[in-house]
């Protein structure tokens, strides 16, 4: 399934992208993230803990940026499995500056297999934009 989104911050996109590469700032934004340590360049370990309708469990899984261009886009690699299945997703996350704003654009896709993929692709789609407009919103609080 595709999700997208457009964020807007009211900074440059220096700043927008300082906060992106920040791990400490990502993993008190990613909503119910209890671990996002390094493990290598551009890699890191995670455990999220998901509740999807009367599905509720913890993912371990891991966490790639990629193709980097500094201050304008890259790419983010997930995988995740846990009792309830496994998550897959790629993100190309776009930086635009507008003067003094600048307007994150995301484009992601993102398979799910086991028990969560049951539940199916509108409840997943919806549960998954929320998590991704809390992280943005969370990340413009950081500001």
């Amino acid at each position: 399934m595709d999700i997208t989104g457009s964020y807007t911050f009211p900074v440059a996109p220096a700043r927008v992208w300082d906060l992106l590469m920040d791990p400490a700032v990502i993993a008190s934004c990613i909503p119910g993230c209890d671990r996002f340590e390094p493990d290598g360049d551009d890699r890191y370990r995670a455990r999220l803990n998901v509740a999807l309708a009367a599905i509720t469990g913890t993912y371990e899984g891991s966490v790639v940026l990629s193709e980097k261009v500094p201050h304008v886009s890259y790419r983010l690699t997930v995988e995740g499995q846990g009792r309830p299945g496994f998550v897959n997703g790629s993100a190309v996350i776009s930086l635009r500056g507008d003067g003094e704003t600048t307007v994150v654009q995301v484009e992601a896709a993102v398979q799910t297999r086991g028990t969560i993929a049951r539940l199916g692709q509108r409840l997943i789609a919806s549960v998954s934009q929320m998590m991704m407009d809390r992280f943005f919103a969370c990340l413009q609080s950081k500001l």
